[in-house]
């Protein structure tokens, strides 16, 4: 267990001190008024306390990503360990907190105005379209994942159907009210849950003395798949997710001060590769690589949650970690339908203080995603594991691009964007859902537009650089804090 402990001991080393080295070169100011207050509407826009933010953004950010992607990287065996370690720290994390923080400065926005701000106008539609897909994507496998999961505990008369039916109904009153009314209430509570679940299998890793792999560089994976770039891409929630640069803004809307953004965004992720690496230790523990990729073939990743919970917390403990699991998809399930009914609002300026502005958006949203319901999941998969890693390729350059125009370091954020454009391109390139181009041949070309994006991202700086660019929205930088909620 030697390779286990060390790597979640250098995960909580990381948070206090690259994540202060990271806040650090931020400078985040308390005394600059947030968004909750310059903006308050009291639907998106209100103040909460940190550690409510914190315990809502890890429910956010934490869906089945940081369980199923590690249970299908545990086939490629230890090396998944280095990933999770060093993605959470240096990349994951990097990109939480930029993304959140950077969000904070001007005013609440989400990616696409991001990007379109730093990275030029065109790249606001493109990000905007992409975005919103990403959403749908995970809002869908968040809806199929539990369901299943649920149909397996439930009694046997409840079938799926309506399992994704109530399902359907929570996410679309989550997406429809304040924030503070449903996801301001439970998440604290479905939070304790998560943490109960997820300390159970780690606890039962060390208690019962699970044989787990000390650290190889071996690629193990049965069927030979390249460690690069398919475990990058695998293994997204636990390391680097750009699903979480849709999820930030949701709480930059509701931090009370900048000085809080370590624990909220950096924290958070730092949390969620803890969680990673527990369950990329217990498949790799409980079953060898062969055993793991039948159950998976068989019955998902889904079914491997619940072998690895009754067999280490028996019949009560194991349901109650299964349920822990389902929190998870659910709880960033219906924040990624509130996630694509802001962005889209912001999109056409459409105000959604009022309810029917709310629901003319998110109905079609729901509507799409129940047909998508009926797609496979593993090709659901792939796609959402292309579009996310994408995603957060994109929010890294907007960070780098932040940093280099305030006149900061921007290789914190630039050499993550870079490593995560050669993963991307390769990727899409290689993969059968792309242009199923040989291996070698992808890794040539990916190189060429990797290369080209940097070029591009140079060319940008340079035009930008001199220029008074406003980074930050303007604001009074001093203001009275009104009592947070809880």
């Amino acid at each position: 267990m030697i390779t286990f402990i060390i790597a979640v001991a250098l995960l909580i080393i990381g948070y206090f001190t690259y994540g202060a080295f990271i806040e650090k070169l931020f400078t985040a100011n308390d005394k600059r008024a947030t968004p909750a207050f310059t903006k308050q509407d009291n639907v998106d826009y209100l103040p909460m306390g940190t550690k409510r933010n914190s315990m809502i953004q890890l429910l956010n950010i934490a869906g089945v990503g940081p369980i199923f992607g590690p249970i299908m990287g545990a086939l490629y065996g230890p090396v998944a360990f280095l990933w999770i370690v060093f993605g959470a720290i240096f990349a994951g994390a990097v990109h939480d907190y930029l993304t959140g923080m950077i969000s904070i400065r001007n005013g609440g926005a989400h990616l696409p105005q991001l990007a379109g701000k730093f990275l030029g106008k065109s790249m606001k539609h493109i990000v905007n379209a992409f975005s919103v897909l990403l959403l749908l994507l995970v809002g869908t496998v968040f809806v199929t994942a539990p369901a299943e999961l649920l149909s397996g505990i439930l009694p046997a008369g409840i079938g799926l159907a309506a399992i994704i039916t109530v399902i359907f109904a929570y996410y679309t009153l989550a997406t429809l009210l304040p924030v503070d009314k449903i996801i301001g209430k439970i998440y604290p509570i479905l939070g304790a849950l998560l943490l109960l679940s997820a300390i159970g299998i780690g606890g039962g890793l060390i208690v019962q003395g699970q044989p787990i792999p000390e650290l190889s560089f071996q690629n193990m994976h049965p069927d030979q798949a390249p460690i690069f770039p398919l475990l990058f891409l695998t293994i997204s929630c636990g390391a680097i997710s750009g699903f979480h640069a849709t999820q930030t803004p949701i709480i930059s809307r509701t931090t009370q001060s900048e000085g809080s953004g370590r624990k909220i965004f950096y924290g958070m992720m730092i949390a969620e590769g803890i969680i990673a690496m527990i369950w990329a230790a217990a498949a790799m523990s409980i079953f060898n690589g062969v055993s793991l990729n039948e159950i998976i073939a068989a019955g998902g990743p889904g079914a491997v949650v619940s072998e690895v919970s009754m067999t280490m917390l028996g019949a009560v403990g194991g349901t109650l970690a299964v349920i822990g699991v389902i929190v998870l998809p659910i709880t960033s399930g219906d924040t990624s339908f509130r996630s694509a009914r802001m962005i889209i609002a912001d999109y056409f300026r459409i105000n959604q203080k009022k309810m029917p502005n709310r629901l003319w958006i998110a109905l079609p949203l729901f509507v799409a995603s129940f047909a998508l319901t009926n797609m496979d999941f593993t090709i659901l998969w792939r796609y959402f594991s292309w579009a996310n890693q994408s995603t957060a390729m994109i929010a890294l350059w907007v960070g780098a691009m932040y940093l280099v125009l305030a006149g900061k370091n921007h290789w914190v954020a630039s050499i993550p964007a870079t490593f995560m454009t050669m993963a991307t391109f390769t990727y899409i390139l290689n993969a059968p859902i792309g242009f199923g181009l040989p291996m070698e041949l992808s890794y040539i070309i990916a190189a060429v537009g990797t290369l080209t994006v940097i070029a591009l991202f140079v060319k940008r700086a340079r035009a930008y650089v001199g220029t008074r660019f406003p980074v930050d929205e303007q604001i009074e930088s001093v203001y009275e804090k009104a009592p947070a909620k809880a």
